[in-house]
């Protein structure tokens, strides 16, 4: 049976390739040094467009309407600028920046100003393959930490430890003033007002162990990276991603919030770029299960527990809820031995 892979590595080569889901225009050359937040490629997005029935504000005819605008097809505009006026108290004002794209029965059709769609490198590293009009692969050494969940944002900073185990929790008195501008790693958050006055650290991200289901809403409105590593509920960070993490304070990490992506096995992350002598192998993402492995129970009776598998027994086993589903037989840390379905379980890797 497939194993999933969570990757928690001390050193790694990772290739992860950056694509903008339209055409656009690659902004970097292959060989080239990049820091995560630098922009890779960019590309317009789809128009979008804004009705402005200058009529009905007018208080007038469809067909009288044009007779009192005051601007044409082709005309940039401002959010707030005049379109048309009638006597001293009816106005018509845009609703959008951008251009007027067509004039017809009292209604103005404006084609809304949109950002260009950035792609941000996502790791520091080098440009090693270039994806004309798309993107590129990016290659870069270092240590690796994947997660379950994210905001959607990327930053980078100094790593700053604010959990003192994996099982601490990230409340008001973890927000130090002197870590102002870092990324934060803390454990379990469930306080609303905790999040609320991180913004006022400026953090450049926060890496937490578990986070209650009730603050999803609020954490995917902070303006800096949310990296969740374990799930949602109280759960203890896995033991080895707080030893890679904590014995690597101070070093820049970067932070790719991305959602997971189960189709595409794109997920959270945090790479600490390290220099490297050699080239060490690209980590599989699925494996085989066997015997000797690194694990990590991902659900419930042990969620975040470390341990190794000690043996695979043949056919399916019966748990006490009746379930039978293929299993493994798992040693955890301080010898427990614990039958847990294949399902239940990542490898470390």
């Amino acid at each position: 049976m497939l194993a999933p892979v969570t990757h928690v590595t001390a050193l790694a080569r990772i290739r992860r390739r950056r694509l903008l889901p339209v055409p656009g225009v690659v902004k970097v050359r292959a060989g080239q040094t990049v820091a995560a937040t630098d922009v890779v490629a960019e590309a317009i997005a789809a128009p979008e467009y804004a009705v402005l029935d200058v009529a009905r504000s007018l208080g007038v005819l469809p067909e009288k309407a044009n007779g009192y605008l005051m601007r044409q097809v082709g005309d940039t505009l401002a959010k707030g600028d005049l379109v048309a006026k009638r006597g001293l108290g009816r106005e018509a004002l845009s609703t959008a920046d951008g251009r007027i794209a067509a004039i017809s029965n009292g209604q103005v059709l404006i084609e809304v100003r949109s950002k260009p769609l950035q792609l941000q490198a996502g790791m520091p590293g080098t440009v090693a393959e270039v994806t004309a009009d798309y993107g590129v692969t990016i290659e870069a050494v270092g240590a690796w930490v994947q997660g379950v969940w994210g905001n959607g944002l990327i930053n980078s900073g100094n790593l700053a430890v604010m959990a003192e185990d994996p099982n601490d929790r990230f409340t008001t008195d973890k927000l130090d003033p002197s870590q102002r501008g870092t990324v934060m790693l803390g454990g379990y958050c469930g306080d609303r007002k905790t999040l609320e006055n991180s913004v006022e650290l400026q953090l450049r991200g926060l890496i937490l162990g578990s986070l209650a289901t009730a603050l999803i809403p609020l954490a995917k409105r902070m303006p800096y990276p949310v990296l969740v590593l374990e799930g949602f509920g109280k759960l203890p960070i896995n033991a080895a991603a707080f030893k890679l993490l904590s014995t690597n304070v101070g070093r820049d990490i970067s932070v790719d919030a991305e959602p997971f992506d189960r189709f595409t096995g794109e997920r959270p992350e945090a790479v600490i770029g390290l220099p490297a002598g050699g080239t060490p192998p690209i980590p599989l993402d699925l494996e085989l299960f066997r015997t000797g492995q690194r694990v990590r129970m991902s659900k419930a009776p042990r969620p975040a527990a470390i341990g190794v598998i000690k043996s695979l027994p043949a056919g399916l086993q019966r748990f006490p809820s009746g379930l039978r589903a293929a299993a493994a037989e798992v040693e955890l840390e301080g010898n427990e031995m614990l039958m847990v379905p294949l399902a239940n379980i990542e490898v470390i890797g």
